[in-house]
């Protein structure tokens, strides 16, 4: 899960909250919003950190409600609280959904959007892909509301994993602490406005490391 800084919301969000009755079921202009939380949080899921496209025939991405307009209806147009998810495995079980169609109504205890939450110093990944948190009830939320450590996304950051393990060792002796800190910056800089999948997995262990040498 990585940290997202919202930008300013899209103007016709700002607009449709003036009016009488605003709600977001009668929201029309989904696609200005859309856009926006592509943006702001480079084309990944703000919870798997899968990547997220809204084009035309590939169409892979949800807003989600970090609180739920059931529960809290008078958040539903709070920009702070929209977010771009995954599909999440939509329309089959609910052992195999992750993310926001897995979590529904129930409340996630941090918002990757809130900057005090700070989601990434929270959280762990182990050599075998999975992810932990170091809060007790963030920690259920991922993998019991979020299904974060589903097979699939397990197996992923764990490819991510395997990944930086050869970077690291690609070179005898082992890298310096200027080569760790470019993958570093490589892995934390967009390209064409978009993250690449899993990035805090990457950084998180590349950071370790980096520790580690210090």
């Amino acid at each position: 899960m990585k940290n997202i800084r919202k930008s300013a919301e899209p103007a016709s969000l700002t607009v449709h909250r003036c009016q009488a009755n605003a709600d977001y079921d009668n929201y029309v202009e989904k696609d200005d919003l859309r856009a926006s939380l592509l943006a702001e949080q480079g084309h990944l899921c703000c919870y798997c950190m899968q990547r997220l496209r809204w084009i035309e025939g590939d169409r892979r991405m949800k807003i989600a409600h970090w609180h739920s307009q059931a529960g809290y209806p008078a958040e539903q147009l709070v920009y702070r609280n929209l977010l771009g998810a995954c599909p999440g495995n939509e329309g089959r079980p609910l052992d195999q959904q992750h993310c926001d169609t897995r979590q529904g109504d129930r409340d996630v205890a941090f918002n990757p959007a809130e900057p005090v939450h700070d989601v990434e110093r929270r959280i762990h990944y182990l050599g075998n892909g999975a992810i932990e948190a170091d809060h007790a009830d963030f920690d259920r939320d991922l993998n019991s509301v979020l299904n974060l450590n589903h097979p699939r996304l397990k197996a992923n950051r764990k490819a991510v994993v395997d990944s930086v393990i050869a970077d690291l060792g690609r070179r005898p002796g082992g890298r310096t602490k200027g080569e760790i800190e470019a993958l570093i910056r490589e892995w934390i800089t967009p390209e064409d406005g978009q993250f690449r999948e899993y990035c805090c997995v990457a950084v998180y262990l590349l950071s370790k490391r980096l520790n580690r040498m210090n």
